[in-house]
């Protein structure tokens, strides 16, 4: 019973990503295949996650299991292996490179699942300057002599 709730929270958070990781973008037909990528590789982060201890959720110092990894060691391992991938298969996928906004918005929601990359696209919302072709707006303050 454990396992199908972990399995299932790992498929909404998966999905949840993958609404918010499609409008990073702002191509209106990309947006379900970048949701694709996110789902696809957010569950086999989590799977790869969860397989490292066995399928179980506690006793990863005790079982023997991960070659020894801890839990927070397997959030990292999973969690760069996932920041790696996401964007290579999102370019395969595309089939074109992908924006920068788009690479940091997938990465960010491996970092921190779901608000990782809601937070990376409202940075990205408040600097639209970043955007390539975008003027660069210098802000000069003045001071005048008296």
């Amino acid at each position: 019973m454990n396992r199908k709730l972990t399995i299932f929270a790992a498929i909404v958070a998966a999905v949840t990503c993958a609404a918010q990781s499609a409008e990073a973008g702002g191509r209106h037909h990309d947006r379900a295949k970048l949701a694709a990528v996110a789902i696809g590789v957010g569950a086999a982060s989590t799977a790869t996650f969860f397989s490292l201890n066995n399928w179980r959720w506690n006793g990863w110092n005790s079982n023997g299991s991960g070659a020894g990894l801890t839990r927070l060691g397997a959030y990292g391992l999973t969690t760069m292996g996932c920041a790696a991938v996401s964007p290579m298969v999102a370019t395969v996928v595309l089939d074109r490179p992908l924006t920068t906004r788009e690479a940091h918005v997938l990465i960010g929601s491996c970092i921190v699942p779901i608000v990782g990359g809601l937070l990376v696209n409202a940075v990205w919302d408040a600097h639209p300057e970043w955007e390539p072709g975008q003027p660069v707006v210098h802000h000069r303050h003045h001071h005048k002599k008296m």
